[in-house]
């Protein structure tokens, strides 16, 4: 197997980002597809953000473990909470900053 680049790692990286902010918006993800039925169940939601975040988590921790910068991908905040690791309330609810330019997922 060849090399792992850093811009595959970073393509990884945006694609677990744009998965996490769109959990987040409620909007599709392929975890909708993944599982349709549980649609219906009120933890819905919480499991797509969470299997979002984990897998956000996984793409960093391997970022850092091929010592591939990641960082710059996220705002200052977004940084903290995932260098954090815990997916609080706060997470949720601050993920997207109020000052920031950076707007939601389209």
């Amino acid at each position: 197997m060849g090399e792992i680049s850093n811009e595959f790692v970073e393509a990884k990286l945006s694609d677990a980002k744009i998965h996490f902010e769109r959990a987040l918006d409620c909007k599709h993800t392929e975890f909708d597809d993944l599982y349709p039925y549980m649609i219906e169940h009120p933890q819905f939601f919480w499991y797509k953000r969470y299997v979002a975040w984990s897998e956000l988590l996984t793409i960093v921790k391997l970022s850092e473990e091929l010592e591939i910068e990641w960082k710059h991908l996220f705002t200052e905040r977004q940084a903290d909470y995932i260098a954090k690791r815990v997916m609080s309330s706060r997470v949720l609810d601050e993920w997207f900053e109020t000052n920031d330019t950076k707007e939601h997922v389209g």
